[in-house]
């Protein structure tokens, strides 16, 4: 036996160019509709869990610093005229705030656009050693003559939200694109549900720690907090161990079949690889495979203008955009500044005389321990529930009508609590006190059961495989832009007429956000049991238009002797 190359085969027999493309056009759909209708399997399990720690991580990391702002005023801040615990000042104090969604939106943008041109696979696990090594760095940071620790920390967390912002637009599409048509919904939700975790698992975190170093921190000096320096790096330094974990499941999952279809332009590897994870989970490339190249729409500059600029489809990117952006408005506003609210509501804060008793040392233990315990009730009783329910009806309901809902309720809530805030809060009594607790508990809820996970959802699938990552990744960054709006405005604009004298109003204009994302959920489309590619608007049958080319393929014969 022998083994010869052939690069010209006579055309004798073989199918013509119109006859080729059909087969092609018919295998791309068929290859599809075994994704679509897949059962449920370990597969998808671990792509779940993969795509989910990483979010886990993401949320970790960017709400720790509502408690560690806290800790690094105790330790670098200045103390207030007159005596008193060390804070940081207004700029420290939004500088480390808003340099992680910063970084995340400009990740959002770059990593959305990668992963439609070079593939979702080789960018997977590089925004993840991104977050590993801007996290690491946070926990070692420390000051030099020519730049503060507060400085140096603001760049690391910059860095840091770049990795986290390429984390969105990835693990969606990759997890939109591997799962079966009936539970994509709830897969996507499983993935995004991981962040209520990571914000509990931040406050846990904090309060452990802050339990360890209890008896040094009370027995402290009487200025400064050199125990709690231990404290803040232990808290963020942790937040790098669950991307550790994932980042070789992460380096080694395949690459979507749809990528290597519609933008790779390679129907028999993609088929091949639908044939082999889906029963064994793993993937395989022939290096001596022929390699056919198709005619199908590709993505360009020119096409963009083309795809987006008929209204049916840019006004659902409109609508996935600015539902995302007032939806953070609100969400990163509260959460970022979960210690405000907290101090308002009873936890964040010690009187006067209760600090004289406690003295410096235990005052500082006493109020990082209520702001973390504070931290795990509004996670426990809000968040985490929010994501789970959403998670129970997201395939069944559908997107839309669960936006809508959380768009109308949010706008409720944050009515009673902005325009009522005077009475159940500045003159109200404990019971009228803990009617607030409750609605700020049921905005987070409704958050997470509601727009929160559907801003994450849809704009995953809403869109053409081509586009698919990059208008993720322009949704994400217009909800970031949403959260620095947010924290720029809440540090601006919460101490005029005295401390927090302004918040009631900034919980006003939460709501109006609320109210203009009930009009952008309009836009959008119900993607629940429709496949990606019925979402696309683009018509799929005759979708591949021909054979661009075929490389050098091996064939063999027989020889007899």
């Amino acid at each position: 036996m022998s083994e010869e190359k052939v690069d010209n085969e006579p055309s004798f027999g073989k199918p013509t160019p119109n006859q080729a493309a059909l087969t092609l056009d018919e295998r791309r759909r068929a290859a599809l509709a075994e994704v679509d209708n897949a059962k449920f399997s370990w597969f998808h399990v671990r792509t779940c869990i993969v795509a989910g720690v990483g979010f886990f991580t993401d949320a970790y990391d960017i709400f720790t610093i509502s408690i560690a702002a806290s800790m690094l005023g105790y330790v670098y801040g200045k103390e207030p005229t007159g005596g008193g615990l060390g804070v940081l000042n207004i700029n420290q104090d939004l500088g480390v705030k808003v340099a992680t969604p910063i970084g995340t939106l400009f990740g959002q943008l770059i990593f959305g656009w990668l992963a439609d041109v070079v593939g979702r696979k080789r960018m997977y696990g590089l925004e993840l050693i991104i977050i590993i090594i801007g996290t690491f760095a946070q926990a070692l940071c420390g000051p030099g003559p020519a730049v503060s620790i507060i400085g140096t920390l603001i760049v690391w967390r910059f860095i840091t939200g770049i990795g986290i912002g390429g984390d969105y637009p990835l693990s969606s599409v990759i997890t939109s694109e591997f799962a079966a048509t009936r539970i994509r919904g709830r897969m996507m939700t499983a993935v995004f549900a991981n962040q209520g975790w990571g914000q509990f698992s931040a406050a846990l975190v904090a309060l452990i720690v802050v339990e360890a170093y209890k008896t040094s921190i009370q027995n402290g000096p009487s200025t400064g907090a050199p125990k709690v320096d231990y404290c803040w790096r232990l808290l963020i330094g942790l937040g790098c161990v669950p991307g550790v974990i994932a980042l070789y499941f992460r380096l080694t999952i395949p690459e979507t079949p749809r990528f290597t279809m519609d933008i790779e332009r390679n129907v028999q590897q993609a088929s091949q690889d639908v044939d082999t994870f889906m029963t064994t989970g793993r993937y395989y490339i022939d290096p001596d495979a022929v390699i056919q190249r198709v005619d199908a729409p590709k993505a360009s500059w020119s096409d963009f203008i083309n795809y987006f600029g008929q209204w049916k489809n840019g006004s659902i990117l409109l609508g996935t955009a600015y539902s995302w952006f007032a939806l953070d408005i609100a969400f990163y506003g509260l959460g970022l500044n979960s210690s405000v609210i907290l101090s308002a509501i009873g936890f964040g804060g010690i009187s006067g005389q209760a600090s004289k008793k406690l003295g410096h040392g235990g005052t500082i233990y006493k109020n990082l321990y209520n702001v973390s315990v504070g931290n795990l009730i509004l996670s426990v009783a809000g968040l985490i529930p929010g994501y789970w329910v959403s998670f129970l009806f997201i395939d069944s309901w559908g997107r839309k009508p669960i936006q809508m809902m959380g768009f109308i309720i949010l706008t409720v809530i944050f009515c009673c609590m902005g325009f009522g805030y005077d009475k159940l809060i500045t003159h109200g009594s404990s019971g009228t006190k803990d009617i607030f607790v409750w609605l700020y508990c049921m905005a987070n809820f409704f958050q997470n059961f509601g727009p929160n996970t559907t801003t994450f959802i849809v704009p995953g699938e809403a869109f053409p495989t081509r586009y698919r990552s990059t208008a993720h990744g322009i949704s994400a960054a217009s909800g970031k832009l949403g959260a620095v709006v947010a924290q720029v405005g809440f540090a601006r604009l919460k101490d005029i007429g005295g401390t927090n004298h302004f918040v009631k109003h900034i919980l006003e204009l939460f709501a109006f956000f609320m109210m203009t994302g009930i009009f952008s959920t309009l836009l959008i489309p119900e993607t629940k049991g429709l496949t990606l590619e019925e979402l696309s608007n683009e018509r799929q049958e005759g979708f591949i238009r021909g054979s661009s080319f075929v490389m050098m393929k091996f064939v063999k014969k027989v020889s007899c002797s």
